[in-house]
């Protein structure tokens, strides 16, 4: 299968440098989250991988070679950056027939990719008369019509309904587990988390993080477990034996920081505590990631603090 492999990538907008030496590789088998705040060169790394513009310096390839230099590259590369990039005269269905005559792939294949993108019943429809999220599934069947073994999606989500961003989750997990090579950019934390295996995150043009989620989230948090007993004093009692600093929350659950759930549930074990709830608490990808580009935000809102409410 083939992979996207940059190598030292930069781009400069006269005095602005948007990508600034970057080098990753987005491997088959897996989902690669592709995360960083606005104005960190995502967007433009996708449009330079897929030769949209032209790099200052540095290169990007897909399977060894450039994108420009691929044969019918629709059965390469399949990648969604803008859904409003469809004419809006063209029925769904005729937008398809033309990517796909332009590109050698079998017009049935444009029925198939319709119905998978949940679009079969509206296919001879004007594009103009479809919703963002109509627009933003048809981006995508556009996106799979020649079966490609590399999907790039900028934002798969932006518009869809709850129904469609479960479609996208297990879609871009469907593609990644027949082998293809799937990169996906997103905002949505809680999204990206229910699908990558692999994150590269930016900021600034500058590569931060190049490393799987498991390990990207645990070197971003520090250890701690929850728990519940029916015997809270002597879960206290012991635990402070040992030296953990047990913190009891509003809901009965105790907070234990700088413990892992093994650790606590011999020493509950040990002493005859019985436990009903016992569960490793680690940093949300919200949290982690916020946590890593918290000076990396080209944009950012003022904070304003929480005014006091009267009852």
């Amino acid at each position: 299968m083939t992979s996207i492999d940059v190598h030292e990538l930069t781009k400069d907008y006269g005095t602005k440098r948007a990508v600034d030496h970057l080098t990753f590789s987005v491997r088959p088998g897996r989902v690669t989250g592709f995360l960083g705040p606005n104005g960190a060169g995502k967007s433009t790394t996708m449009r330079l991988v897929l030769g949209l513009d032209r790099a200052t310096g540095g290169s990007a390839t897909i399977g060894g070679r450039p994108y420009t230099s691929l044969g019918n590259p629709l059965r390469r590369v399949g990648a969604l950056l803008d859904a409003q990039a469809a004419h809006g005269s063209r029925t769904a269905r005729n937008h398809l027939l033309t990517l796909a005559a332009s590109n050698g792939i079998a017009a049935g294949r444009v029925e198939e990719v319709l119905v998978e993108a949940g679009l079969g019943s509206v296919g001879g429809r004007r594009i103009k008369t479809f919703s963002l999220g109509m627009r933003q599934r048809l981006g995508i069947a556009a996106a799979l019509i020649g079966d490609p073994e590399v999907v790039m999606l900028d934002e798969p989500s932006n518009g869809l309904d709850p129904e469609g961003i479960i479609w996208i989750r297990e879609l871009v997990r469907k593609l990644a587990g027949e082998g293809r090579t799937v990169l996906v950019s997103s905002h949505l934390m809680n999204e990206t988390s229910s699908f990558a295996d692999h994150l590269v995150v930016l900021g600034k043009g500058r590569l931060l993080v190049d490393m799987p989620m498991r390990d990207f989230l645990e070197s971003r948090s520090r250890p701690g477990v929850r728990l519940r007993t029916t015997e809270p004093t002597r879960l206290r009692d012991a635990l402070l034996r040992k030296g953990y600093e047990p913190a009891q929350g509003d809901d009965g659950c105790w907070a234990v920081a700088g413990a892992s759930a093994e650790e606590i549930g011999v020493l509950a074990a040990i002493e005859g505590i019985p436990l009903l709830e016992l569960m490793a608490e680690q940093a949300t990808l919200e949290e982690a990631y916020l946590d890593l580009t918290s000076t990396e935000t080209e944009f950012a809102a003022t904070k304003f603090p929480l005014a006091d409410q009267e009852a």
